[in-house]
């Protein structure tokens, strides 16, 4: 089942200070063209067929709903790392030494 190719996908921009919106959703040949365009852009891509189903019941342009924030925010925070980025104003708690 891993090499069957999604039938929906759903993009999302996240600015730092307003919820996360959708950008983009399709099912079929739409989809396979988000996730194209995606990879060529370098943006990280992330499989989760029960958030997209529930992602893709919104219109372009809505912000996520409340009760999504922390799956989301798992995924963002996911891209985040992989990118070596960190969130504005994020301060690392101080390293912890060893007594």
């Amino acid at each position: 089942m891993k090499n069957q190719k999604p039938t929906t996908a759903v993009a999302l921009h996240y600015d730092g200070k307003k919820a996360p919106r959708i950008t983009a959703q399709g099912t079929g040949e739409m989809a396979e063209q988000i996730i194209a365009l995606a990879k060529e852009h370098g943006i990280p891509l992330q499989e989760n067929v029960a958030l997209v189903s529930l992602l893709s019941k919104l219109d372009l342009g809505d912000e996520i709903p409340q009760a999504l924030y922390m799956a989301v925010a798992e995924i963002i925070a996911f891209a985040y790392i992989l990118n070596g980025k960190t969130p504005e104003g994020f301060e690392p708690p101080p390293a912890q030494t060893e007594l």
